[in-house]
């Protein structure tokens, strides 16, 4: 049996997690949560969480938020620089391995139970086919699962860093307004926890109406919570407004990734965002955007989209990166 540290790292949280496995599986035996931007560095929260734990690991994988070239990582969204080398030294871990979040991400939804997927649209998958995994949270990930004739291997990607993709007028409104603000723009200042506060705050602007409280929570709280929660409750327009534009976005950016890859194995929606609105994301809106694909339309019908449930995913991913034993997990 192997033991295991596995983290994934964000630009809001940190998980970190002691995992065991075996032929049976993987089993996360204990866990943490730390605020990402509390800490220095990555190390200071490893080297906390195993004081915290006093039971040694034989190796330790992180999927952190960024790219990775050659076993380092500068962080886009904390202003961390991440080496294999140095986490292993700064905490006495034996060997350690860093891969992109959303890398770890798309291992952990292979090794994710059918109780762990809500279905958006059930389709007809392609044995073997390409799968594809997005999410929205601090940023917007996207990974891709690719069959090797033997089992799925994971192709990381920055592809949350392409180009905003706007439809009809609103949308482009919306990217001229950020243009302004940001120059190059993103999908991910738009399909991200910023993005939704973004987006809110532009309809503001045009004159959607909005609580002073609901305003005070944007400004003061947490703005992705405060928005979702008022737009699932119909109790103020430009939050719903926001979370309609924002749940089109996020399905036209789920079809793009779906035709880029040919991911007619699956679309996985999964990070901090999509489950907390779940209500919003089957209602047809999401779906629509992603079916919405021209000529293209009859083949999107086929591919299923599910939202990952469980938090714990890129914990999973990482523990079977760490362990080394992809094999009896990724086929």
């Amino acid at each position: 049996m192997a033991v295991v540290l596995a983290g994934d790292i964000g630009g809001t949280k940190t998980l970190l997690a002691i995992a065991e496995l075996d032929a049976a599986g993987v089993r996360v035996v204990q866990q943490a949560r730390f605020s990402s931007r509390e800490y220095a560095g990555l190390s200071a929260i490893v080297t906390e969480f195993l004081a915290q734990v006093g039971r040694p690991v034989a190796a330790a994988c992180f999927g952190v938020p960024g790219a990775v070239l050659d076993g380092s990582c500068t962080t886009p969204n904390l202003p961390w620089v991440l080496t294999e080398r140095d986490l292993a030294a700064a905490t006495g871990v034996p060997a350690v391995r860093l891969i992109n979040d959303f890398a770890a991400a798309a291992l952990g939804v292979l090794a994710t139970p059918p109780a762990g997927f809500a279905a958006l649209q059930q389709g007809e998958p392609a044995p073997h086919a390409t799968k594809a995994v997005l999410g929205a949270g601090t940023g917007l990930g996207q990974a891709l699962l690719i069959w090797d004739g033997r089992r799925y291997r994971v192709h990381a990607t920055e592809g949350g860093h392409g180009g905003f993709a706007p439809e009809g007028e609103l949308q482009r409104e919306l990217l001229a307004h950020l243009e302004a603000e940001f120059g190059t723009v993103s999908v991910e200042r738009v399909v991200s926890g910023p993005g939704l506060a973004r987006i809110y705050r532009f309809l503001v602007g045009r004159g959607v109406a909005t609580s002073r409280e609901v305003a005070r929570g944007v400004e003061d709280g947490d703005p992705g919570e405060v928005i979702g929660r008022h737009a699932l409750a119909h109790t103020d327009p430009a939050c719903e407004q926001a979370l309609d534009l924002f749940a089109t976005a996020f399905g036209a950016e789920a079809g793009n990734l779906a035709l880029r890859s040919l991911a007619t194995g699956g679309v996985y929606v999964a990070g901090g965002i999509a489950p907390k609105i779940l209500a919003k994301l089957r209602d047809g809106s999401f779906v629509e955007a992603f079916r919405r694909k021209g000529r293209m339309g009859d083949l999107m019908r086929t591919i299923p989209v599910a939202v990952v449930l469980e938090e714990g995913t890129g914990l999973l991913g990482a523990a079977i990166e760490a362990a080394g034993s992809g094999d009896p997990f990724l086929t």
